[in-house]
């Protein structure tokens, strides 16, 4: 059977954050209208003329995931409810099914964002295991692939679902619930490490094994294992201690001193910059934006990290990405990572070219030049074959051009 066409997004994003969500929906989607709101869950009615199954290009960046709603199915019964959500489905087709419960209060610690729990793969088999005759069976909570169509079900409460629909994209779209599926690994020093990881699934640099990469604030040293593990050669800055652990990995070199205190070109061999000190944000662009646009540094993107400390300070994200911008990225974009805390997490890239080599200058020949005498010292050669260039041995040694090289800190 044919549906109604939702007239309904729906957004999840950290408990805490709806405020924020809800100014950043009415700058970006002035035309949607709030509608209902529970922690870490609130939907936005949309305007007549939306296209049915159309997911607007919003990007919000408070939101971990969103869709196009389709109602809400309520009862004490997980079969019952698992019936009413399939009527709502109808005959709109879907490959991944996506069930995860709401985010009730705010985390304790950064990255307790549990989306998909225990609850959720239940629900999620009771869901499955009751779909119409003649569907095919669908991935429950695995990681969808771009271009593919998944059925949501928010767990607002346990015997309360909102249904929603969405195609994915790259990223978030495709993790149940928006959230990074990923555990912390058992030799992580630190949640940094999540956090890391989740930036650079979501930000798809193009970073490869064997560049370098210099954060600023690495201490202890979670997400600089997150890069080592990608094959990086990474030089941490920091004043603070860094963990042994990863002070002994062969890749990494720690300079135990502030940015603010290095010379701009000791920056100058890096491919990528990362900064996550625990800072204002105007503290921390102003030390990037000093190192970035210093005419011997060269990165090719950034991720930083940029601390709101309070959700006030939230409005002034499009101001800071503004600024950003003008150093000369293209390409610049933020979200308020599932694994981080009060924060966003930047990701800027711009297009790279080499220097121009200078162009020798030709020299005229005057027209009527007299020849110069053939017992001259300074006479061409008699033929025509160029003669090789000649070494002065009194002239001064060549300068090395490598700069000032960034030292490994002994272990102690």
């Amino acid at each position: 059977m044919s549906v109604l066409a939702p007239s309904f997004l729906f957004f999840v994003c950290q408990a805490g954050a709806e405020t924020v969500l809800k100014a950043e929906m009415a700058r970006l989607a002035p035309d949607h209208r709030f509608a209902f709101s529970r922690r870490g869950f609130l939907t936005f009615k949309r305007p007549p003329d939306q296209h049915a199954d159309e997911l607007p290009d919003l990007r919000p960046v408070f939101a971990h995931t969103w869709g196009l709603s389709l109602g809400r199915v309520a009862g004490d019964r997980a079969e019952s409810l698992a019936r009413q959500l399939w009527d709502l489905v109808g005959d709109r087709p879907v490959e991944h099914l996506h069930v995860w419960q709401r985010q009730a209060a705010a985390p304790v610690r950064p990255s307790a964002t549990p989306a998909v729990g225990a609850l959720a793969d239940e629900l999620a088999a009771v869901i499955a295991s009751n779909r119409p005759a003649g569907l095919p069976i669908l991935d429950v909570n695995q990681t969808a692939l771009p271009g593919q169509r998944v059925l949501d079900c928010v767990l607002v409460e346990p015997n309360e679902w909102w249904i929603g629909w969405h195609r994915a994209e790259a990223g978030p779209l495709c993790w149940p619930g928006g959230v990074f599926p990923l555990a912390l690994p058992d030799h992580a020093v630190s949640r940094a490490y999540l956090k890391m990881a989740e930036a650079l699934a979501w930000s798809q640099l193009a970073i490869a094994a064997g560049q370098k990469l210099v954060e600023i604030g690495s201490s202890p040293g979670g997400a600089c294992q997150a890069l080592l593990d990608r094959g990086l050669y990474v030089t941490g800055i920091d004043p603070a201690d860094m963990d042994p652990a990863v002070l002994q990995h062969p890749r990494f070199t720690h300079v135990k001193k502030r940015a603010a205190d290095m010379k701009r070109r000791e920056f100058r061999d890096f491919d990528w910059l990362a900064a996550d000190a625990n800072t204002p944000p105007l503290v921390t662009l102003h030390t990037v934006e000093d190192i970035v646009t210093h005419a011997s540094v060269r990165v090719r993107g950034i991720l930083l990290t940029l601390k709101l400390g309070d959700w006030t300070y939230a409005s002034h994200v499009p101001q800071y990405l503004a600024r950003i911008r003008s150093w000369g990225f293209e390409r610049v974009e933020a979200r308020h990572l599932s694994h981080g805390a009060r924060e966003v997490c930047v990701a800027a890239t711009r297009e790279i070219r080499a220097p121009k080599r200078p162009t020798a200058k030709r020299r005229l020949r005057r027209p009527n030049r007299k020849p110069r005498r053939a017992d001259s010292p300074s006479s061409p050669p008699t033929t025509y074959q160029s003669s090789a260039p000649t070494t002065n041995p009194t002239a001064n040694p060549t300068i090395n051009d490598a700069g000032t090289a960034i030292a490994k800190v002994n272990k102690t």
